[in-house]
């Protein structure tokens, strides 16, 4: 091709319309506060690492994909408030967060009412709830606590809760007996 030619079009594919680019799932650009495992269709990380995933490797989970949120991909999804009087002091608190259908749609999982959800908590702590559960009592994955972003150490980073107050089998129990299925320092959801 000859120089001139090769410039008049590489200069003309300057003014066609801009192709769309595969949507490819989002990565983050923060630590890691949240991993999705197990049946979901998408993944922005590799399979578990023995090394790399310590906490994981001590509490037994092992995945060939995952889907990771920072803290930006959490609290860029839209979010909803609740408060729930809650068993620390027996006080009504404000909680923000994305609904936990939400995030894990964002990941790619297909929720069947019977879709099983294990939330697990840096503690070791683990609840297992169904998607059918998630969504009428609409859990959410609380980032703020009273307006604040939750710090790891108290109740936080992330806490997978429901308004109980709300929820008429529920709201007749006492506030320690409402939380079971409610772990702070949520960091792992693995879809069944």
């Amino acid at each position: 091709m000859k120089k001139r030619t090769f410039m008049a079009a590489l200069a003309g594919a300057g003014t066609l319309p801009a192709l769309p680019a595969a949507a490819a799932p989002a990565i983050a650009r923060g630590p890691a506060l949240l991993t999705v495992t197990g049946a979901i269709a998408k993944a922005n990380r590799g399979p578990f690492d023995p090394v790399a995933d310590q906490m994981m490797h001590k509490q037994k989970l092992s995945f060939d994909k995952a889907y990771v949120f920072d803290y930006a991909a959490l609290t860029g999804l839209p979010a909803v408030t609740i408060r729930p009087t809650l068993e620390y002091d027996g006080k009504p608190h404000t909680l923000k967060g994305p609904l936990l259908t939400d995030v894990l749609k964002a990941a790619g999982a297909t929720l069947a009412p019977a879709t099983r959800l294990a939330l697990r908590a840096v503690d070791g702590y683990a609840a297992v709830i169904t998607a059918e559960q998630a969504r009428t009592r609409r859990y959410l994955v609380a980032t703020h606590l009273d307006g604040q972003p939750m710090a790891l150490g108290g109740l936080g980073p992330l806490w997978a809760i429901y308004d109980a107050d709300r929820v008429p089998d529920m709201a007749t129990r006492t506030p320690a007996e409402r939380f079971n299925s409610c772990p702070w320092a949520l960091y792992h959801i693995e879809v069944a």
